[in-house]
This record gives C-alpha cells, sequence and structure tokens, in this order.
C-alpha cells in the first residue's frame, strides 16, 4: 500500500537577516525535532541590504534566493509565508508591500512604530484577507502554559492584582555604544515599551485583560551614549517603564503592573507573570525557568512549588524531564503560526494577533499621555 503524500512545504522568506532571521532558519533546521506539528516550513528566500549579512544563510541547504531588495524578493511567486525583523520605523511600509504582494506575514513586534502605523497595518491585512501574526515567544514556555490556563480557569477566586514584566539589564553600561533601538526616530517614541512591550502585554491581553486606564512612570536614565566613532549620540528613548494600570476582570477593577526595563540590576533577560486572587495564586519567571510557584488558601496559606519539564504545547522528541531554552520556544511559537494559518491550531495558545498588537500600541500611547501630564490617562 502506498502511503499517502505529506502536504507540501510552507514556502518561508526571511526579510532581515540579523539574529532573529538565523534564529528562524534554525529552528526550521531541525522541524523532524516536532513530533505532532501538521505543517512543515522551508526557508526558501532571504533578503537584506547588507549582502554580507547574507552570507550566513549560504549554508541553508533549502535558501535558493538572496536578494538586497525586499520589493525583488515579494515579486517571486514561489514564497508563501514572510517573516520581517526590521528596526520599527520600517515596520510600516515594509508590512504593506508583504501583504499588498499577496503574502502572509509573520510581523515582529511592535508591529508599526506607533498606534496609527499599527492600525494600519492591520487594517490592509483584514481588507487584503492576509493571514497576520506577530512574534512573541516567551507564553510558549511551559510555566508561562501552566500560568495562563490557571488564570483563564478562573480557579484563582476574585483576582488582587496581577503583576507582567520583562527585565534586562542590557543597557547598565554607560559605556554601551548606541544603537538604532536607543533613538527615537527608530524605535518610536514609546522606546523600551516599543522593545519590550508585548512580550509583557501578550498573556493579559489574550485573558481578556485589557486595562481601562494607566498612570505610568518613565525613566530616561543616560541622555547620551558613545557613537562608536569616537564622539557622542544622544540617547533619547524611554529606558524603564512602569505602568500602574487598572483592567476590569470579571466586573471588578484589578490592579495590573506592567514592568519594561532595560536598566534592571541583576536581571539578563527575565520575562514575569504573576496573578493573585482570594483563592489560589500563580507565580512564574524565567529566573527560575523549571520552576512554577502555586499559592492555595486552606485554613492556613500556602506558595507550593512544582517543578516542570518539556511540556511545550506541541510534543517533541525530547524527554518530559528536560527543560526547553529560547530556541525551542521560537520553534513553539513558528508551529502554533504555521498551525493556526491551515486551521489546525486547534485548543493550542496560539501568536499574538494585529488586534492584540493594536491594544498594546493602545496602552503605550495611553502611557505617553500619562507620563506627559503626570496623570492616570485613559486607554482608548
Amino acid at each position: 500500500m502506498i502511503p499517502p503524500a505529506s502536504p507540501p512545504p510552507v514556502r518561508v522568506a526571511v526579510i532581515g537577516a540579523g539574529l532573529m532571521g538565523r534564529e528562524v532558519a534554525s529552528a526550521f533546521g531541525r522541524w523532524f525535532a516536532l513530533l505532532d506539528c501538521p505543517v512543515r516550513p522551508e526557508l526558501v528566500a532571504v533578503c537584506d541590504v547588507h549582502a554580507a549579512a547574507l552570507d550566513w544563510f549560504r549554508q541553508v541547504p533549502t535558501v535558493k534566493h538572496f536578494d538586497l531588495d525586499h520589493r525583488v524578493l515579494l515579486a517571486r511567486s514561489e514564497i508563501d509565508v514572510v517573516y520581517v525583523a526590521v528596526p520599527h520605523h520600517l515596520h510600516e511600509p515594509i508590512y504593506l508591500d508583504v501583504l499588498r504582494a499577496g503574502k502572509d506575514l509573520f510581523a515582529e513586534k511592535p508591529f508599526g512604530i506607533d498606534l496609527p502605523a499599527a492600525r494600519r497595518i492591520r487594517d490592509e491585512g483584514k481588507r487584503l484577507g492576509r493571514f497576520v501574526r506577530v512574534s512573541s515567544e516567551f507564553p510558549f514556555l511551559p510555566g508561562a502554559q501552566r500560568a495562563f490556563q490557571l488564570a483563564r480557569s478562573g480557579a484563582l477566586g476574585r483576582l488582587l492584582e496581577v503583576r507582567s514584566a520583562f527585565l534586562h539589564s542590557s543597557d547598565l553600561d554607560p559605556a554601551k555604544a548606541i544603537n538604532w533601538k536607543r533613538q527615537s526616530k527608530f524605535c518610536g517614541e514609546a522606546g523600551v515599551m516599543n522593545d519590550l512591550g508585548l512580550h509583557v502585554a501578550h498573556l493579559p491581553l489574550r485573558l481578556g485583560w485589557k486595562p481601562a486606564r494607566v498612570y505610568a512612570q518613565l525613566q530616561r536614565i543616560y541622555a547620551d551614549r558613545p557613537d562608536g566613532k569616537g564622539g557622542r549620540a544622544p540617547c533619547d528613548t524611554w529606558d524603564n517603564a512602569a505602568l500602574h494600570t487598572t483592567a476590569t476582570i470579571a466586573g471588578q477593577p484589578v490592579p495590573l503592573t506592567l514592568e519594561m526595563k532595560r536598566l534592571a540590576p541583576t536581571e539578563t533577560n527575565t520575562w514575569i507573570f504573576e496573578a493573585l486572587g482570594t483563592d489560589r495564586g500563580v507565580r512564574y519567571s524565567t529566573k527560575e525557568p523549571k520552576t512554577l510557584w502555586l499559592y492555595r488558601r486552606d485554613q492556613e496559606q500556602w506558595w507550593e512549588k512544582t517543578d516542570l519539564g518539556f511540556g511545550t504545547p506541541f510534543k517533541t522528541i525530547t524527554g518530559h524531564i528536560f527543560e526547553p531554552g529560547f530556541p525551542d520556544l521560537l520553534q513553539q511559537m513558528w508551529a502554533a503560526f504555521l498551525a493556526e494559518r491551515a486551521g489546525l491550531l486547534g485548543e493550542r495558545f496560539g501568536c499574538a494577533t494585529p488586534d492584540e498588537a493594536v491594544a498594546h500600541h493602545e496602552i503605550w500611547t495611553a502611557a505617553l499621555a500619562s507620563q506627559r501630564d503626570q496623570s492616570v490617562a485613559a486607554i482608548d
């Protein structure tokens, strides 16, 4: 008996041959590690304005096209999906070009440099009927999945407070040279909120916990940095953001704290989600990547520690006792993107949607107004 033919792979192109483009190529190269993803990707083309950046991809056997102009890449008929990882000020023009070329889009956060750009990208994708999702890896961690499921279940009782955070120490050194993420004209006025914010907002928004108002405390720590050429360059983005917001959850107002920081002492790359209720609570942090903390209230109050393994949404060859890392999360995120695009995601957690990306821009826009006026600002 002849076995049924497997479906053809989804042909993917990458615009932006930097770190994240290479991570995508790596994830595709070990796709056979996934046991139950119904779709297989194949990286067929890569584009970057710097020719030298393309050289790394020449070792990837499936890549056939190496382009310097994204419009040349988009004219190729043998591309189904385009992943774009470029500075924020380039999101809108390139994302719109991808959509208008008849390709589906896997976008990088923040999905446009500001709220108007995000809305235009979302609306064009809807008008053209393209499948669009936005990159956000950390919710695919086993601990994050467990926290999400518990928060969604209603088992926490009446929620008392929620905290979601993403903390770096990457900018503590004042001698670190400036890059585009430290300049508003490239990164956007929202600064660190644009850079790290979707990681923080993804779970609350997916749970339906969009804030209604915000009081923002934004910090700009270093006014300038070395320009890499012997001089100094202005550093005009917000470095740290602490947003004290109120969300309506189960009909009740609940404090929801959103933190995004590039200058957070002792933190390398820490993602945190915590929700505390009257009956139970959950806390997860990548600082303890294998540990899930669960609070419960009986006659006494308890924090219980659970040791997690490799319980990712899509099963892999990796034994359950091991722990996942960032490359695994990226692969899981891509599996979710491709499965949902094919209508085969089922009950699994999905990637951030354009509506969620627009919603997180709405929060940052209100936060900027709050900082400017030193007041509580309403969120659209």
